[in-house]
């Protein structure tokens, strides 16, 4: 898939090959920053009428294409589709995230859960990334993407957003078997997910673990890396997806950058909390990094962007296998202006970095 992209610095900096310069592009890179994914929006009437309308899609993820010299682009969709497949009826309230109307919280309700039809309830997904693909036109690849098994389950079980999800984490300790069997229909499902995006031309592919570090390190071996780990060895056995990268990020957990790294993904994902250096030291070489600048300095000045911007960059070293990227999402008060600073500034420092 290679061949046919006119930049392919991405998935070269993935398998750790050498790059003209670092590779940049930003978690939330399509959203309500920017004023013409919110035109869109208003236009679909709703966020999930936006994300299951293929064309919609489409063009919100190629909105910040349009504006900004990124090096990949990424599937406009949610973290909460395959649990929305599942029955349990998402909404999202205005102002207060996801809400599930029917939450997971027995033995009996995890027993009703199966693994979604992919080309059912969700091949509006898999649609959005056809679409995308073809207008894409090999310009850049196409990132496809998941929530983690123990992410999808925090909101499932807790039925809505936390900052400590009490709820899944008190089923882990009252009925662990009850918590597994459904982080593995929810692992077997992420796997099938991702396998069809990898069909429909997805051309890498990332989970987001965003509430991984909220465990203890015990619990997120057992709970939360486990399952990706069951994940990545699935997708490796899949004829789709076994020749793409697999990206892995959990928020909060850097102390687990070594274990993450032994699962056979490609990349590790890192928040602003760990120095790059020590990341990379704590990988060994075994896996690209991506990250780490800290979102909130994106609300700096563009001097103060493009100094912290050298900072992380400098962290990692002219070493092979860097992806710049944010530590998370892009939040939507940011100037579309000091996105541009960053990009710029990433491309050109990565070129000096090069040139030693």
């Amino acid at each position: 898939m290679t061949a046919s992209l006119n930049n392919d610095r991405f998935l070269r900096a993935l398998r750790r090959e050498p790059v003209d310069t670092t590779p940049v592009w930003l978690m939330r890179q399509a959203g309500r920053y920017l004023p013409e994914y919110r035109a869109t929006r208003e236009r679909a009437g709703s966020f999930m009428a936006l994300a299951q309308n293929p064309e919609l899609a489409c063009e919100v993820t190629l909105q910040p294409l349009q504006r900004f010299e990124l090096d990949a682009a990424i599937l406009f969709s949610d973290i909460l589709t395959i649990p929305d497949a599942m029955g349990l009826g998402l909404s999202f309230a205005q102002g207060e995230g996801p809400q599930f109307a029917r939450p997971v919280r027995s033995a009996a309700a995890v027993d009703r859960l199966g693994v979604p039809d992919m080309d059912g309830e969700l091949r509006y997904v898999m649609d959005a990334v056809r679409v995308i693909r073809r207008e894409l036109d090999g310009r850049v690849p196409l990132i496809g993407f998941s929530g983690s098994p123990w992410t999808l389950a925090c909101y499932m079980v807790e039925g809505r957003g936390s900052r400590d999800f009490a709820a899944p984490k008190s089923l882990c300790w009252n009925e662990p078997a009850v918590a597994h069997r459904l982080l593995d229909t929810l692992a077997r499902s992420v796997a099938a997910y991702l396998s069809a995006q990898a069909a429909a031309g997805a051309q890498a592919l990332m989970v987001f673990d965003t509430w991984g570090g909220l465990l203890a390190p015990a619990s997120f071996r057992e709970f939360s890396l486990r399952y990706m780990q069951q994940v990545v060895e699935a997708l490796k056995s899949d004829t789709h997806a076994r020749e793409l990268p697999v990206i892995l990020f959990s928020k909060g957990a850097g102390q687990h950058l070594s274990a993450l790294a032994d699962t056979g993904c490609a990349a590790l994902g890192v928040d602003w909390t760990i120095d790059l250096d020590d990341a990379r030291r704590a990988v060994d070489g075994k896996v690209a990094l991506q990250g780490n600048l800290d979102p909130a300095v994106m609300r700096a000045a563009p001097e103060v962007i493009r100094r912290e911007a050298r900072a992380v960059m400098d962290s990692f070293g002219n070493h092979p296998g860097h992806i710049f990227n944010l530590g998370h999402g892009i939040t939507p008060e940011v100037d579309p202006e000091n996105v541009k600073v960053l990009v710029d500034e990433v491309h050109a420092y990565g070129r000096k970095l090069r040139a030693g």
